[in-house]
């Protein structure tokens, strides 16, 4: 993916200077975050790509074609244009920019995360509202419920009645004349879910082997070290404010560099080696009781939970804030625990900062994995197995309150664990004091929250509009609590690496957690009798079925049929696709290994 991605966006940028005028492309070249050997090359690819098409004989073909070649030329300049505006207008971009300078590569991953995260929520927005939500509006009824305000906390009440959940949506098909189009509910509602996930699987893929690729492969191919001191200067910059941010930007990363390279190996002696080991045993043991204990203590209150759902006093002030304990409780034990794991492996003294936030990371990544497998049990053994008239609906207004609640104390987890340490240490010191900025737990509330969002997008289609304005919120938040509250890291390191962690992280274990889930749902679970799209099925996945069967009675459309029982639900071919995917990876990690000894032999050479 690494190699066909960077050789087909090499050949497209010479594409495009070969039909740039002189000075644009001279322009355009100098404007690259290329090496000065990588430029050369690109523009004497251009240069060849020129002198192939001014060759005697094409003179006639020019004249001819001379006014389609001026507007071309015309437009791919506006595009030019279009896309600097864009460029100018991206979101976070100058935010991001003052955190990289201020706090290194380390903080600023996480801002970079949680962008990346608000993008993927606004593509999922999109695709909700665009294919299920806006459909659903032409067959909606009015709805006679009363709204009080409460419903903002709780999700029930007057959302009940509305495109917020499953349980509201028809299982017709939509007409807008007698004649006119069709749009089958059901079938609407199963793809657009399923081709969403496929989408996102395919874009963590990509992202995951992009960022492997520019940080663990090919790393050389980046500035560093003497190039990222001499070569790095960006000469377009005239603005006195914008020179200091780049000043600072590149002296935080020659820092980190240098931590690098100058980074001291300590030995220990026996007798410190078993205390170390003993204290590290002890910190996972601790963890891990406290991991079981909190899924323990979720799981009996669920079951508490769903008891006041059947009984019904759901419509009174009481019942209403009982619903919240739920998700009150799964979010204090989500955001006091990863304190209790940062405080053990301050405890630990690992010799790196990168250890420390790796080991926190895995103990949080235990814990709230272990709290949302707790409630995805909940959620499909006891309550789709409930007497409930809907309940999808009751699954998605649990996951709404999380969602909610969990914002909520993301929020909080900055003021008690960022401003309050600041004011408490700054009274107890001698001068001002302030605390580092924790990213192993903010980092797994962002995966924990997003987690959550894929699972409700199928209870609840407009649940990524609510996380989008949660993340853009929390980002905001936390740049200022950042630039207030805390201190660059004592430690200057480099983190090339990190974001590939965390997006690793996104996809094993969320996101083929929540496909496991999605896919039990579909497959295995009865849907409800009288509410949402597949009521009245023996499971979601028999509109699919019946669909096929409607298909293979209809001449010019038994081609999909055909595709449907020879290769969807062959067992043979997705051994054939499994195997070709294993000899692609294994042929890829080979050129990897190559290039790999290439580069190790170079050095060696040069070193000689």
């Amino acid at each position: 993916i690494c190699i066909f991605h960077g050789f087909y966006a090499e050949e497209k940028l010479v594409g495009d200077l070969v039909n740039m005028s002189t000075s644009e492309r001279i322009k355009a070249i100098q404007k690259m975050p290329e090496t000065m050997r990588k430029k050369r090359e690109i523009r004497n690819k251009a240069l060849r790509e020129i002198a192939k098409k001014s060759r005697p004989g094409r003179t006639q073909l020019s004249c001819c074609t001379q006014p389609l070649q001026e507007a071309r030329m015309s437009l791919r300049r506006f595009g030019n244009s279009l896309s600097e505006c864009f460029h100018q207008l991206q979101i976070f971009h100058k935010a991001l920019k003052i955190i990289g300078a201020e706090f290194g590569t380390s903080v600023l991953s996480y801002f970079i995360f949680l962008k990346w995260l608000l993008t993927f929520n606004i593509f999922s927005f999109l695709i909700n509202f665009s294919f299920i939500t806006i459909p659903q509006f032409i067959a909606a009824e009015p709805n006679n419920l009363t709204f009080t305000g409460l419903e903002l906390i709780t999700g029930a009440g007057y959302f009940q009645q509305t495109v917020l959940y499953y349980g509201f949506y028809t299982n017709a098909t939509i007409r807008t004349t007698e004649n006119g189009p069709s749009y089958n509910m059901q079938l609407a509602h199963f793809f657009t879910v399923g081709i969403y996930f496929l989408i996102c699987f395919l874009i963590l893929l990509f992202s995951m082997a992009k960022s492997f690729c520019r940080n663990f492969i090919n790393p050389q191919a980046y500035p560093g070290k003497a190039s990222k001191l001499l070569c790095t200067w960006d000469f377009n910059i005239t603005n006195e404010r914008a020179v200091k941010l780049k000043q600072k930007n590149l002296s935080t990363q020659i820092k980190e560099d240098l931590m690098e390279v100058n980074r001291e190996v300590v030995t220990f002696s026996v007798k410190e080696r078993v205390v170390r080991v003993v204290i590290h045993l002890a910190s996972w043991a601790a963890s891990l009781g406290t991991a079981v204990a909190a899924c323990t203590g979720v799981y009996f209150l669920s079951i508490n939970n769903l008891k006041l759902f059947m009984k019904g006093h759901t419509n009174n002030l009481e019942g209403q804030a009982a619903m919240l304990v739920l998700p009150v409780v799964a979010s204090l034990l989500n955001t006091c625990i990863p304190f209790f794991y940062s405080w053990l492996g301050h405890l630990e003294r690992f010799q790196t900062p990168g250890q420390h936030i790796y080991v926190t990371i895995i103990r949080n990544v235990v814990l709230k994995m272990s709290v949302v497998g707790i409630l995805c049990y909940y959620w499909l053994n006891v309550v789709a197995s409930s007497e409930s008239q809907c309940w999808e609906t009751l699954v998605g207004q649990d996951i709404y309150r999380l969602v909610l609640v969990d914002f909520i104390f993301c929020l909080l987890g900055s003021f008690f664990g960022e401003f309050l340490p600041r004011i408490i240490g700054s009274a107890v010191s001698e001068g001002p004091w302030r605390p580092e900025f924790d990213i192993g737990r903010n980092v797994l509330d962002l995966i924990y929250a997003q987690t959550l969002t894929w699972i409700g997008i199928f209870f609840s289609p407009l649940l990524p509009a609510i996380q989008l304005i949660a993340f853009s919120i929390v980002f905001y938040v936390k740049k200022v609590s950042l630039r207030m509250n805390c201190q660059p890291p004592r430690k200057v390191w480099r983190t090339a690496q990190m974001t590939t962690s965390f997006i690793f992280l996104l996809f094993f274990p969320s996101f083929l957690g929540v496909v496991s889930v999605i896919g039990v749902t579909v497959w295995r679970l009865k849907p409800s009798e009288e509410c949402g799209p597949f009521r009245g099925l023996s499971s979601m996945y028999a509109a699919v079925s019946e669909w096929i069967q409607i298909l293979e009675n209809l001449p010019d459309s038994k081609w999909v049929a055909w595709i449907y029982h020879n290769l969807i639900t062959s067992e043979l071919f997705f051994f054939i696709l499994s195997t070709i995917a294993l000899i692609i990876t294994y042929i890829y990690w080979q050129i990897i290994e190559g290039r790999k000894t290439m580069t190790k032999l170079l050095k060696k050479q040069i070193h000689n």
